[in-house]
């Protein structure tokens, strides 16, 4: 339930203006947009399919979950596990100050401004259904959108190992909508690999 519709939007809006000035275009179904304006709109629906009635704290952190991304380039850490999770760990922080600037402006209150900032940070993943929901948004987009260019990137062990960790970030009911994506026929087959040891992925 939203408390403030008006109040909401203008949250909405602010992260939106703040990704539209993304300088990496991507297109999709033959229209240019800023990448992670896309990946915002993506994210929102994603969860909208999850969970129509997911908390405000929740729909605010999804829209913000890759805020203003391009300005901590990979790039600018360590190669390497280390350097990747310095990178995630300042991003996190760097995406919870962010939306924070951007809600204190439209009028949500502190409360609320931490909980999203916890949400992005990724603070009590599993025993928090506020940020395991997050996570789940996270994963399934992720498994939609990015996978199949993702798989061209790395070998295969590599690939295994990472979808393995994304699968275990993910709650049963994150799992169950996973596999009723309409995935392509590359990114299931790595899929149903990753998870041959386990549960049998359903069809």
């Amino acid at each position: 339930m939203i408390e403030n519709q008006q109040r909401f939007q203008a949250a909405i809006e602010g992260f939106d203006a703040a990704n539209a000035e993304d300088p990496t275009i991507e297109i999709y179904e033959g229209t240019s947009y800023p990448k992670e304006l896309l990946y915002a709109g993506r994210i929102s629906n994603a969860l909208e399919r999850l969970e129509p009635n997911a908390p405000e704290a929740v729909r605010l952190a999804v829209r913000a979950q890759h805020i203003c991304r391009w300005k901590i380039p990979r790039s600018d850490f360590p190669k390497g596990r280390d350097g990747y999770r310095k990178w995630r760990t300042e991003l996190a922080r760097f995406h919870a100050e962010t939306a924070g600037k951007i809600l204190r402006e439209t009028g949500y209150d502190e409360p609320t401004i931490q909980k999203v900032g916890s949400l992005l940070q990724k603070e009590r993943l599993k025993a928090d259904p506020d940020t395991q929901l997050l996570e789940d948004a996270v994963c399934v987009v992720f498994l939609e959108y990015y996978a199949a260019g993702f798989i061209q990137e790395h070998d295969e062990p590599k690939l295994l190992n990472i979808f393995r960790r994304t699968w275990s970030k993910m709650s049963l009911s994150g799992q169950k909508a996973a596999l009723q994506l309409d995935l392509p026929a590359p990114v299931r087959a790595i899929v149903e690999k990753a998870l041959q040891h386990g549960k049998t992925p359903a069809r």
